[in-house]
């Protein structure tokens, strides 16, 4: 019972198969385009998200999401957010009773506005946990120091889990907010566009500082209306996570903000990269949870209409720095 399913071949889905079968588990990963899984299966690299690494003889690779579940004791949820819901919809027919996911996706649904746990609880009643944290795959990949949090409801399942996945450079806490853990990794993706449009239009080491501060706010907000633990935004899932994307160039929703301040519009950065910022998509969920649960969310509000608005980058900042004056702490 050590099968262990990744569904989602991207770039960390990629990573903890390879790690996992170093460990001695038995892993499948599931691969939706059945190009890139052939590929992957002749030439042994995902050459989409993981050039440098060799992927181990051990993880079979199959296009097949029937292959890929029968057998899964441990099923890891690597597939972005809108698409959670179309994979397992049709994945749960093959799926053993006493299965237990782990969600590995950072971002919320749209329309919906459900994080991916929640979708999976819609569709299930399976054993959920999440596990998130500052955690870049190709980092994680060469055996650099890393911790996470895994998120559960059941104190017995997240000692298991924790062994299961916790490694030589792969440090793994456990906590028992699964809405704080997502909310946090969710909105840090909407924070790290943000820092990337504040350091392209050169606004310095202050204005990042006070961005990622005052970011932390927004998350914690939200999440504390939507039920998580205050105490969840001040660990791993929370600021950790949240000063690695804002400061690296290795975050993809960094990445998309840089491109958003130097004058590019968001539909032309998407079609020149094949990586998924899930940050894109979450801004509008984000910018509606607030509307939703009467949230001041003064940055993803601002993030919202550079992206789908259309708004000029540096009138965002004003509209920043201009607001009224405010205490620190209120609420």
């Amino acid at each position: 019972m050590s099968y262990i399913a990744v569904i989602g071949g991207g770039s960390w889905g990629t990573t903890l198969a390879c790690l996992l079968t170093e460990k001695g588990y038995d892993v499948s990963l599931w691969v939706h385009d059945k190009t890139l899984a052939d590929r992957i299966r002749e030439t042994r690299i995902n050459i989409n998200y993981l050039p440098d690494t060799i992927i181990p003889e051990g993880v079979r690779i199959t296009n097949s999401i029937e292959e890929a579940l029968k057998r899964a004791r441990y099923i890891l949820n690597a597939v972005p957010a809108q698409y959670v819901r179309d994979v397992f919809s049709a994945g749960f027919t093959y799926v053993l009773e006493e299965a237990a996911i782990i969600s590995l996706t950072k971002g919320i649904e749209r329309g919906t506005l459900l994080t991916a746990s929640s979708v999976l609880k819609e569709l299930s009643d399976y054993t959920i946990a999440v596990l998130s944290g500052p955690s870049f795959a190709k980092e994680v990949m060469k055996k650099l120091p890393a911790a996470v949090t895994l998120a559960i409801k059941d104190r017995n399942s997240g000692h298991l889990l924790q062994e299961v996945f916790n490694m030589s450079n792969f440090r793994v806490y456990t906590h028992d907010d699964i809405i704080g853990v997502e909310i946090g990794g969710a909105l840090k993706n909407v924070m790290a566009i943000a820092s990337g449009i504040s350091d392209s239009l050169g606004l310095g080491n202050n204005a990042r500082a006070s961005l990622i501060t005052r970011g932390l706010a927004e998350m914690t907000r939200l999440g504390v209306a939507m039920g998580a633990q205050e105490r969840t935004f001040s660990g791993l899932s929370g600021i950790g996570d949240l000063v690695l994307t804002c400061t690296s160039l290795l975050s993809r929703n960094y990445t998309v903000g840089i491109q958003l301040g130097q004058g590019m519009k968001i539909k032309d950065i998407l079609k020149q990269t094949k990586y998924i910022a899930e940050g894109v998509t979450t801004a509008e969920s984000a910018y509606e949870l607030a509307k939703k649960y009467k949230v001041e969310m003064p940055i993803v509000e601002q993030v919202y209409k550079v992206i789908y608005e259309d708004k000029d980058p540096q009138q965002a900042v004003r509209s920043l720095m201009e607001r009224s004056l405010k205490t620190e702490f209120y609420g």
